[in-house]
């Protein structure tokens, strides 16, 4: 087992390891040492695959559960589910000291600890991801938020679990196209601090070193949620990909993935870079390359003024700017504050038309 230790302002630990679900009672009551009621949170699928496995560790540590099951899916990550779920956690009797168990991927850590954020100004949770995404990245950092109908996370808060346990045997059932989702985020950390990484990516397939490569990732997030926890400088570099990959994703009525959003996200801004003299060609096609290896897209589908409206709401605009996160080589980024009437220019050198 691998422990990485976040250094927030209430510092916690991701702890990666196969079989480590199995433990979750455990895990959980030692994070959360006064909670005598776990109240786990997720989807559907996952629960048909994992809920009755979580439920029986956190009985077997003297946890009394409740379980809350939602639709999969991103278009259920609302307002909506969050208050069901919240009174959910009201009718339970859940009191402060108790616990809740995000249990899923991207969707179900953004929704549970937002819920956890607000029930009662904050209860403790404990994130458990499924999915290669949630790993590497979402359910690290306290980024925890739902949607709303102008906007991805637009309502939510900065919150950090009170552990995250990784487990890669749940890995075995994730769906071919969730995994490339995760893929995505890997190479966007290569390509925003790890030149190394990035190329160790390319010569071993993730999938053969798995568990080297989610510990990595938690090394790398760790390193900036540390430097920037609230998100208002360097941890912004994070975002590489995502203004345009949040706009492909609300263009899509959220039928494409997350992950898929940020790869188109990542070859747009790359080829605008390239375009504008920022990024050597080469670059460009390295990672496009590595992009198309994982079997991810690269192309926007939707025309540029409708991604332009897509990218009004995103919530890196400051009044009439919007900053980006422009790529200078593989392993090299930096943060561009830009006027928002300049989005049009970045898209169409991007390839969008």
């Amino acid at each position: 087992m691998k422990t990485i230790t976040i250094p927030t302002g209430k510092p916690y630990e991701v702890r990666i390891g196969r079989g480590l679900i199995r433990e979750a009672g455990a895990q959980t009551r030692e994070a959360c040492p006064g909670a005598e009621t776990a109240f786990l949170i997720t989807d559907d699928r996952v629960a048909a695959l994992y809920a009755g496995t979580v439920e029986e560790a956190l009985r077997g540590a003297g946890l009394r559960t409740e379980t809350f099951v939602f639709p999969h899916g991103e278009r259920h990550k609302t307002v909506a589910t969050w208050e069901e779920a919240l009174e959910r956690m009201c009718a339970a009797r859940l009191t402060r000291s108790d616990a809740l168990v995000a249990l899923g991927g991207g969707v179900t850590g953004d929704l549970g600890g937002f819920a956890a954020a607000c029930y009662q100004r904050g209860i403790p949770y404990v994130q458990i991801p499924t999915t290669l995404l949630a790993m590497v990245d979402s359910s690290v950092g306290g980024k925890t938020a739902v949607d709303l109908t102008g906007g991805k996370n637009q309502a939510g808060a900065f919150y950090q679990p009170a552990r995250v346990i990784c487990d890669p045997d749940t890995l075995e059932t994730l769906p071919e196209e969730e995994y490339r989702c995760g893929c995505a985020e890997i190479i966007k950390y290569g390509m925003i601090g790890d030149a190394e990484f990035f190329r160790s990516i390319g010569e071993t397939g993730i999938r053969e070193q798995a568990e080297r490569v989610i510990a990595a990732c938690v090394k790398m997030k760790r390193d900036y949620v540390a430097r920037d926890e609230y998100d208002r400088g360097e941890r912004m570099k994070l975002n590489f990909g995502h203004t345009f990959g949040h706009a492909c994703e609300a263009c899509s009525g959220f039928s494409i993935l997350h992950g898929e959003g940020v790869a188109i996200g990542m070859a747009v801004m790359a080829r605008a870079a390239a375009a504008r003299g920022l990024l050597a060609p080469e670059d460009r096609d390295a990672l496009i390359r590595m992009i198309r290896r994982y079997g991810l897209p690269t192309e926007a589908a939707w025309p540029r003024e409708e991604m332009l409206a897509a990218c009004g709401n995103d919530k890196k605009t400051a009044g009439s700017d919007i900053r980006i996160v422009v790529p200078e080589g593989i392993g090299r980024c930096r943060i561009e504050r830009i006027r928002t009437e300049e989005l049009g220019d970045w898209l169409e050198k991007g390839g969008v038309q």
